[in-house]
């Protein structure tokens, strides 16, 4: 009998289950904190240690008179819903805002509303009927690293100074630095959605208690959507009735992380969007505040109801921003001030005295938001 050689087989058996890919798509990571350059970085000068004097200026413009505090409006809001973080993949495109349309302009708001007709032998009164009273004022005595001539257009002649300021301003001496001028503050608060500054709480107290109208500021986001950065502002800043509109700060930044620049369009909507949503919780308004190369690229002609905040440190804004209605100028980013060590960024007021006691009450009064002549 004869045996074929029959060579033995083995059989492995691959489990093709296992060799599947389990990695999901990436998940937008919560981004750092942004370097945002919006306040002066730059290491600290040294500030003379001698005194300046004070000045104080009254309802009529003048050094003299003192006044006393305004109360912003504060009327039932509803409550803000639940802030819930949002994810997406990586690469796909940005959830929708709110339906597109193809115009390039976003509707226009209702005007702000302007402040009932008053008898002249009245005192302005409040929504209570009370007197309305107003804050000291103090004459401007910044000093500038890098002063600009502006000419007959000098920021020097309006009458209501102040300043913003971040975490870059380091341990500010609220009350010394409201005696050399700043009759008001914006604070640094929140960028993207995520980031807190972490000056903006003591910042946000401080200035209160040395007598500073006050508001918040948000740094936007464009790799993050408006609905979320909207939240992120409203879960950070009280809603406190005697504090100035939010701010959006709107401009490119070449040092944050985010490089994405959306077209004209999308830029408009998103800010629609984030606007709105503060809008509805603080019942004011918000101010945009925007740079040259930002605003020519995406904010001309649009937001016409809208007051604007123009940073425009080496000519008039009538110059940088032709024809555009504003409230507060930003005039210098090189100030030096007693209260502060190193630069802040220095702002005015566009109106008097009385201008102002109206627009910080929420009560803009006839002609205000006018461009300069």
């Amino acid at each position: 009998m004869r045996f074929s050689a029959v060579p033995a087989i083995v059989l492995v058996c691959l489990t093709l289950a296992g060799c599947t890919s389990t990695s999901g798509p990436d998940v937008l990571a919560s981004a750092a904190p942004s370097r945002e350059t919006t306040n002066s970085i730059a290491p600290p000068a040294a500030v003379p240690s001698s005194a300046i004097p004070s000045a104080d200026i009254g309802a009529s413009g003048q050094q003299g008179a003192p006044s006393q505090e305004v109360l912003a409006w504060a009327g039932p809001i509803p409550e803000p819903k639940a802030f819930e973080p949002t994810t997406r993949t990586v690469g796909a495109p940005l959830p929708a805002e709110r339906p597109m349309t193809a115009m390039m302009v976003p509707p226009a708001r209702p005007p702000l509303a302007e402040p009932a007709v008053q008898r002249p032998d009245l005192p302005d009164m409040d929504e209570t009927g009370q007197p309305r009273t107003r804050s000291k004022l103090y004459g401007r005595q910044f000093r500038d690293a890098k002063p600009i001539n502006f000419g007959s257009a000098s920021p020097q002649k309006l009458p209501v100074h102040g300043v913003d300021v971040s975490r870059w301003q380091g341990d500010i001496d609220w009350p010394k630095l409201r005696t050399q001028g700043a009759n008001f503050a914006y604070i640094k608060a929140t960028d993207g959605g995520d980031h807190l500054d972490p000056m903006f709480k003591t910042n946000w107290r401080k200035a209160k208690d040395a007598g500073l109208r006050r508001g918040a500021y948000h740094f936007f986001y464009w790799c993050r959507t408006a609905g979320e950065q909207a939240d992120w502002f409203i879960r950070n800043v009280p809603r406190d009735p005697d504090a100035l509109p939010p701010v959006i700060d709107v401009e490119w930044n070449g040092e944050s992380a985010c490089k994405r620049r959306p077209t004209r369009e999308t830029v408009l909507e998103k800010m629609q969007v984030f606007m709105d949503k503060l809008e509805n919780y603080y019942g004011k308004r918000p101010v945009i505040y925007t740079a040259p190369d930002f605003y020519a690229d995406n904010l001309q002609g649009a937001f016409q109801n809208y007051p604007f905040w123009l940073r425009s440190v080496a000519a008039h804004p009538s110059k940088r921003y032709p024809g555009r209605k504003w409230v507060f100028w930003q005039y210098s980013g090189s100030g030096l001030s007693h209260g502060v060590e190193g630069k802040i960024d220095l702002n005015v007021f566009n109106g008097s005295p009385d201008q102002w006691m109206r627009w910080s009450a929420g009560r803009p009064s006839n002609g205000m938001m006018a461009a300069n002549d």
